[in-house]
């Protein structure tokens, strides 16, 4: 995974929002600028949301949430395809319901994604499974948890803080009183 364009989720979503923005345009006009342009929106968010997330990757939360964001726009755009399709501006159904069929299976895979992001990021990106961290002379065997450290004064610059706590780069430091 060298970039954004790698990933599987990111390649469908972009298709998905060309797509659902060249059928917008067949739309009445009434519709263009009001549920097509909500729909024109929240397809086009669904790609930038992961590129969003996999440039904060370093933060497996920020990546977390922005996908979470990603699926959301994914649900948002089925609904406003259903919208559309119910209402009578989107008439050819075979279209309607590849269309929403597709995204339906993108928001499977983008939780798919969620959850090997959950178990496996940290090692992907350090090719570590777990840390041993050496507090008073004790080896804390540390693997897929957050470390609170409060009080104390952090003697290393891989130590990175993040939103919710701490996040170990490297599996040496030191923590003084």
């Amino acid at each position: 995974m060298k970039s954004y364009r790698d990933l599987e989720v990111f390649k469908q979503s972009k298709q998905l929002a060309i797509e659902v923005h060249k059928m917008t345009l067949t739309l009445p006009k009434f519709e263009m600028f009001e549920e097509g342009s909500q729909t024109r929106r929240s397809a086009k968010a669904v790609a930038s949301l992961i590129v969003e997330g996999y440039g904060r990757r370093r933060y497996k939360a920020d990546f977390i949430k922005y996908l979470v964001y990603a699926q959301s726009e994914c649900d948002e755009t089925i609904v406003h395809l259903d919208f559309l399709f119910e209402t009578g501006s989107l008439q050819d159904k075979v279209f309607y319901e590849l269309l929403k069929e597709r995204y339906l299976s993108l928001s499977r895979q983008i939780n798919k994604f969620i959850q090997w992001v959950e178990k496996n990021l940290n090692i992907f990106l350090t090719g570590n499974s777990s840390y041993r961290i050496q507090v008073s002379g004790y080896g804390i065997p540390v693997s897929g948890h957050r470390i609170q450290v409060s009080g104390y004064r952090i003697q290393d610059t891989s130590f990175r803080i993040q939103n919710t706590g701490y996040r170990i780069q490297d599996t040496s430091f030191r923590i003084q009183d």
